[in-house]
């Protein structure tokens, strides 16, 4: 029993001497804080105009001996307009600006979009307003393209591929990603 009472009695002297000696340092902090904080400030990535998400382009009705006789139908523009776009930097200095890549995507025909359906001879050709020719799947630069109000301007073409020419009605799904970095 005394052996019991020796082993629990250093123990709780040595708790008691250790926690002495800190309560006086503890004492002379009080008052006394830290407080770190860390964040940043970025521009908010740009997003596509809900008019611009999903659009539908109609490429009216046109006969067999147009396309065989030009080559291509009537060209159709269309925009997506990017909004609540934060851009910094200037032109002369690439750091710290904001860059743009998009890429158009769907069924390839050759250097063209493909179509399906009845109408056989045909793919949709795509456009940037400085006349540079879009393929499906190769991400290009819009730095040059994007007007002050953040529209990007296209034009869609039907256009003959090496196929016969057969009439019928066609359709294409086109998807775009804008890439934001």
């Amino acid at each position: 029993m005394a052996l019991i009472g020796k082993n629990v009695v250093a123990p709780s002297l040595l708790v008691a001497i250790f926690t002495a000696q800190a309560m006086p340092a503890t004492a002379s902090v009080i008052g006394w804080g830290r407080v770190n904080m860390e964040g940043a400030i970025v521009n908010a990535a740009c997003a596509l105009e809900s008019a611009s998400r999903d659009q539908t382009i109609d490429m009216k009705t046109l006969p067999v001996e147009q396309i065989s006789r030009d080559g291509h139908g009537l060209t159709r523009p269309f925009t997506l307009k990017l909004v609540n776009c934060g851009l910094s930097g200037d032109n002369s200095a690439n750091s710290g600006r904001q860059h743009f890549r998009m890429i158009f995507d769907g069924n390839a025909e050759g250097k063209n979009f493909g179509v399906i359906g009845d109408a056989r001879g045909i793919a949709l050709r795509i456009v940037d307003s400085i006349g540079a020719d879009i393929y499906p799947g190769v991400p290009m630069s819009i730095e040059n393209t994007l007007t002050k109000d953040y529209r990007l301007n296209y034009s869609m073409q039907l256009v003959a591929n090496s196929q016969v020419l057969r009439a019928g009605d066609y359709r294409s799904a086109i998807r775009f990603k804008l890439d934001y970095y």
